[in-house]
């Protein structure tokens, strides 16, 4: 979903708000900010925890300690392994997991099923010099405490080789839980094409951050990018090119199957989109009885959109769409099936009602819960249906108000304001990378506002969460990605998971400036935004 705009330079950026490859030092902050401290004060991270307590002194990482874990619980295990490998290789410590009863002074992961405050997500984390435990109700909640137990470690820790102790972290309580039970990020692989390492990576970056859903833009005007076996000439025709002009590229269905694996190790749910009626062209151009007129345009790699729309009074339409669900709903464990549905403006409005009318009981035939840009409400979205809402400050009341009352008839929400949370959106004029057609979006701007009220007349409790998309009509690279994510992705992910109660810019702003060492240590490329007190290498 996006909106007619000029294609941006795929230059990384050469300004001195950017670091990327040689360029790195100049994301890095002036010599002679403070260093980063042997430890870190407890709850001093990204997202901030609900509730901390310091108390007593740190627990200390040695060569002696040990990963403790129920060994009948196979969720354990794994996370138990997970810690290893991201703690091990800068401490040059072994960590072997063992069973909980042998784990000593070391690290305790506790799954407690009669702790039910903690809901699915949340943990306790206790640190104390006779032992770390980590307690949660369900293994995501363990996976959520691993992260805060990495950022309450040096950045270095998330170095690949051995680095210089010691390992400490702050004694005292954490307990914490989520804002909102969906907290997501989008990567459109369809204008640019990413391979299945490199969304790997992605992955990895938004575990960092607590985020638990990836939305997949699969299929757009430029590209087609997932296999479907009853429709071969959708990648091999369709997901030949890309923006530019490129090779373009697409997943087997193994690779979407790894793609999907890997983030449910990472307690992430993959929601594959399948945008339409509109975003079609690759798909038309596949495919000519999809067209009104029987004619296959041609493939298209500029970024205009609204164009294109799949021929609605056809049934040829209707067997496409039940072909590409029923195929990819079999693929996808998660709960969601996104079909798009925005800037539909090839599509007549009846024809866009009849369209959404025929597609989204295809959708609940094949399993899935229907998600939808928020243009679906132009229609009537199915019941347990959510939409995702990309409108700006400056969108028309009418149009707000129509997607609040949908909210108020029992519609889900999740808020993708593309003035807040669209990373692709320039930092400033100066940014080369990225668009600016819903303004420039800076970290504060990414960061200062409250889901729970930004959209007038949409009841509190019909907000799902939050969603950063990261559309790539000029990103072709990760380090375009990272650039364009980092800093912005963190502050989003906060809002989507920390209480409002600790919603302070003034006060994010330094927690945000501390994780610079750990973007440098992760090799993420990022941006140097001059609202941010960044601290010295």
């Amino acid at each position: 979903m996006t909106i007619p705009r000029l294609i941006g330079s795929l230059l990384l950026f050469a300004t001195a708000g950017v670091g990327c490859g040689e360029a790195a030092a100049d994301a890095k902050a002036p010599a002679g900010a403070a260093a980063e401290p042997e430890v870190r004060p407890l709850g001093r991270i990204v997202p901030v925890p609900a509730s901390v307590t310091p108390e007593g002194e740190p627990y200390t990482l040695t060569a002696a300690t040990r990963i403790g874990i129920d060994e009948t619980s196979g969720a354990s295990r794994a996370i138990g392994r997970y810690l290893a490998g991201l703690l091990g290789p800068a401490t040059g410590f072994p960590l072997p997991v063992v069973d909980d009863s042998a784990a000593g002074r070391g690290i305790h992961l506790r799954l407690a099923p009669d702790e039910t405050g903690l809901g699915d997500e949340g943990y306790r984390l206790v640190s104390a010099p006779e032992g770390l435990t980590l307690t949660a109700r369900e293994p995501a909640g363990l996976f959520r405490g691993v992260q805060t137990v990495r950022q309450q470690l040096p950045s270095a820790i998330e170095r690949k080789s051995v680095q210089q102790g010691p390992w400490k972290i702050a004694g005292g309580t954490v307990t914490d839980t989520p804002r909102y039970a969906y907290r997501g990020a989008m990567l459109d692989v369809a204008r640019h094409f990413f391979t299945v390492d490199e969304v790997k990576r992605y992955i990895d970056q938004l575990a960092l951050y607590k985020v638990n859903t990836l939305h997949l833009h699969l299929s757009d005007d430029q590209g087609w990018r997932i296999a479907v076996d009853s429709r071969p000439l959708l990648t091999t025709h369709g997901g030949s090119t890309e923006v530019g002009g490129g090779p373009g590229g697409f997943y087997t269905k193994a690779q979407y199957r790894e793609i999907v694996e890997y983030a449910a190790s990472r307690y992430q749910e993959v929601i594959p989109e399948i945008d339409m009626p509109g975003h079609t062209n690759a798909a038309l151009a596949s495919y000519a009885e999809l067209t009104c007129d029987g004619v296959a345009p041609p493939l298209y790699t500029g970024t205009k959109v609204g164009f294109s729309s799949l021929c609605v009074p056809k049934p040829a339409t209707y067997d496409f769409v039940d072909d590409v669900v029923r195929e990819i709903a079999a693929l996808t464990p998660g709960r969601y099936l996104h079909i798009g549905g925005d800037e539909a403006h090839s599509t007549s409005h009846d024809d866009y009602v009849t369209f959404m009318n025929k597609v989204q009981p295809i959708v609940a035939k094949y399993g899935k819960t229907v998600v939808g840009w928020h243009q679906l409400t132009g229609a009537t979205p199915a019941k347990g249906a959510l939409v995702q809402y990309w409108g700006l400050d400056r969108t028309p009341a009418e149009e707000k108000e129509r997607v609040a009352a949908a909210a108020r008839n029992g519609t889900g929400l999740i808020l993708s304001p593309a003035d807040r949370t669209y990373l692709d959106m320039k930092y400033t004029k100066d940014t080369r990378l990225g668009l600016a057609w819903a303004g420039y979006v800076e970290v504060r701007r990414s960061y200062d506002w409250n889901p729970a009220t930004y959209l007038p007349g949409a009841p509190a409790d019909a907000i799902r969460g939050v969603e950063s998309p990261l559309w790539t009509e000029t990103l072709a690279t990760t380090g375009d990605l990272d650039v364009m994510a980092f800093p912005r992705l963190p502050g989003i992910a906060e809002l989507g998971w920390s209480p409002a109660s600790t919603h302070d810019w003034d006060a994010y702003k330094v927690r945000l400036a501390e994780q610079a060492p750990r973007f440098d240590a992760l090799g993420i490329t990022w941006y140097r935004s001059p609202e941010v007190p960044w601290p010295a290498e």
